[in-house]
């Protein structure tokens, strides 16, 4: 055996006190620290096997495929977000962060989303999203809003960093530079993407600060284009006031967004083009329109020029025809104060008349109280005459009877008395009928033609304080005067506050 150099067996030493010696525990940890580092968020699809889900509301799994497996976790918090339920044997795709679990030492990945692998799963989805929303009607043409001929103002909802944006500037710009751009970015595609495409549009559906309204992205695959498949999307849009163009991916892409919005363009530059007139198009039409104007100006002044000189020729001196309407003027003036006069004069005369013929409602009913008074005298005096007739020739057939004392005659001659008694009576009856009957139609008759009945039926008859003068014109009082206004029941009394003479 060969002897080993004391300078060698130094160096062996020296190279042993530097190593360093970890913990299980830190190489695990700096381990699994070193694969988070090394790995972002990643997409991976495979076959869950192994599922297990316990009571504590996670779920883990192995995600394996023809060569491999590793194990899964998906916890609570992210699995509530699910849309179906996980099974063995199904096929999915897991958004996951690549980690190390440290109380095993385990390479395993965290889940935070899932969802069925493969574009038939979503494509099922949007079909039947698709057929739900056409049955309500979201789709009918009925419900699609006209989009303004010249808009002031446009709204683009979409990534501020896309083509899609770039494109609709820039035809915006290229076809109506006057139109004013409202740019709500939004992300248009991720998990948040849908929830902020929702607020974009409900934001300017409120402030109503345009009067279009674009929304869309560029092309990409279903998944990439699947926040514009968003039920809740589809109604903002369905519900939004102003109308909306969609404008997602190219045009062999369709989206719910695309059938539910008021115009669909196949792409986001066609939107830009849908959304505003061609300014050139404008200019050239109003050139033309101003070119048709000023010659139908010039061919109007023209004729007008033509035609104030056929009338300047046509035309006699003013000052005669001045003369002659002053004339016919004065002619109709006095001819009009005459038969002004003369109606006026006709008016008073027949107011006269009236006024002579006229009784007040009280003279006459005391007139009629009078009669009836006489007629109920005479009518007394007629009974009491009749009755002392009847008395006398009571006493006259009581003497007769007296006289000859047939029994007889004495029945007969009483039951006339009864007779005589009864037409009395009736006589009488008949006579207060008829007088009642006068005086009931001739109070009718007053009735009809008595201002009582005028007032009845909401007229009044205004006075002075004192009763002593009717009022009929406005003028007639002061402002400041007591007046009083007869109604039907009762009177007013009231203080001219103004005076309007109409």
């Amino acid at each position: 055996m060969a002897s080993q150099n004391p300078s060698d067996k130094q160096g062996t030493l020296a190279n042993r006190a530097v190593k360093e010696v970890y913990p299980v525990s830190r190489i695990v940890r700096e381990a699994r620290v070193l694969l988070e580092g090394s790995f972002p968020l990643v997409w991976v699809e495979g076959e869950i096997s192994n599922l297990a889900m316990p009571g504590s509301g996670h779920i883990y799994f192995t995600l394996k495929d023809e060569v491999s497996q590793v194990r899964c976790a998906m916890f609570r918090n992210r699995n509530r977000q699910l849309r179906f339920t996980p099974e063995n044997g199904m096929q999915v795709l897991l958004r996951v962060r690549v980690t190390l679990y440290e109380g095993r030492g385990e390479f395993q990945l965290v889940a935070e989303h899932m969802e069925e692998a493969g574009s038939g799963a979503l494509q099922r989805a949007y079909e039947a999203l698709k057929q739900r929303l056409g049955q309500e009607g979201l789709f009918d043409e009925a419900h699609k809003k006209a989009l303004p001929a010249m808009p002031s103002s446009i709204g683009v909802i979409s990534s501020p960093d896309g083509a899609a944006v770039h494109d609709i500037l820039s035809v915006l710009k290229r076809r109506f530079p006057a139109v004013n751009v409202i740019l709500y970015p939004v992300a248009v595609q991720g998990e948040a993407s849908a929830r902020q495409l929702v607020d974009a549009v409900k934001l300017a559906d409120a402030r109503k600060d345009c009067d279009v309204l674009i929304i869309g992205r560029g092309g990409g695959s279903l998944e990439d284009l699947w926040s514009f498949n968003d039920e809740q999307l589809a109604r903002t849009i369905f519900n939004c006031e102003l109308p909306i163009i969609s404008a997602v991916g190219h045009e062999i892409d369709f989206t719910i967004a695309d059938f539910v919005a008021d115009v669909r363009a196949p792409t986001p530059s066609a939107a830009a083009e849908m959304a505003v007139p061609d300014a050139l198009a404008i200019q050239a039409e109003i050139r033309n329109l101003t070119q048709r104007l000023t010659k139908r100006m010039q061919d109007y002044v023209h004729n007008e020029k033509r035609h104030v000189a056929y009338l300047q020729q046509r035309l006699p001196r003013p000052e005669r025809q001045i003369c002659q309407q002053l004339h016919s003027l004065e002619q109709n003036r006095r001819l009009l104060d005459t038969v002004w006069q003369r109606a006026l004069q006709n008016r008073s005369q027949r107011v006269d008349y009236l006024a002579a013929r006229l009784t007040h409602p009280k003279a006459q009913i005391d007139g009629q109280r009078m009669r009836l008074t006489a007629l109920q005298h005479r009518l007394h005096s007629a009974g009491k005459n009749q009755q002392h007739k009847n008395s006398q020739l009571l006493e006259q057939l009581s003497a007769r009877l007296h006289r000859q004392l047939p029994a007889r005659q004495l029945q007969s001659q009483k039951n006339r008395l009864s007779v005589l008694q009864r037409q009395l009576h009736s006589e009488i009856h008949v006579q207060l009928d008829t007088a009642k009957r006068s005086l009931a139609q001739q109070v009718r008759t007053l009735s009809a033609v008595s201002p009582l009945s005028t007032l009845e039926r909401g007229y009044s008859i205004t006075s002075r304080d004192d009763n002593s003068e009717v009022v009929t014109r406005a003028d007639s009082v002061a402002q400041g005067e007591q007046i009083t206004v007869r109604l039907h029941q009762g009177s007013l009394q009231c203080e001219v506050k103004g005076v309007k003479n109409n």
